[in-house]
């Protein structure tokens, strides 16, 4: 059930808890408690306006794969925090230590970010950059397979 709120929330935050009781055939005040469960054991973190970045000016984006220097990721984190084109970074094992994703307004912001904020880094010791053509995001929370 918890995993049907979940769903029910990442298809419409705005919807009133009373509106996905009734939609999942909940009493309002399981809803309620389950929601607040939710929230207090850090499951469900907040409530945030989906953006279609295109639409908002952001059509510019690329994929940034960092080699770092050893145990740098928290260098890493702490000098791109305040960095608003970098729009998700994540530590990740394989060939490279960690993937940026960066959207910018123009060509040259991207180039900017990537060779002056980014690359300058002292913890980042290689680079390399793939250019996003088009993409799409899922918003909505999967629904768990039912077991067999």
């Amino acid at each position: 059930m918890d995993h049907r709120i979940l769903h029910a929330l990442s298809v419409d935050a705005r919807q009133s808890v009373s509106a996905i009781a009734a939609g999942l055939h909940l009493s309002r005040a399981n809803a309620y408690e389950r929601i607040s469960r939710l929230r207090r054991s850090g499951v469900l973190e907040g409530y945030t306006a989906v953006i279609d970045s295109r639409a908002a000016g952001m059509a510019t984006a690329a994929y940034v794969f960092l080699t770092l220097k050893q145990d740098d990721w928290e260098v890493l984190r702490g000098a791109l925090a305040d960095e608003p084109a970098v729009r998700h970074l994540a530590l990740v094992g394989g060939q490279y230590d960690a993937v940026l994703l960066v959207r910018t307004r123009t060509v040259e912001e991207l180039r900017r970010v990537i060779f002056e904020r980014i690359q300058s880094l002292a913890c980042v010791q290689s680079s390399q950059t793939a250019l996003i053509f088009d993409d799409h995001t899922q918003h909505e929370h999967p629904m768990p397979r039912r077991q067999s």
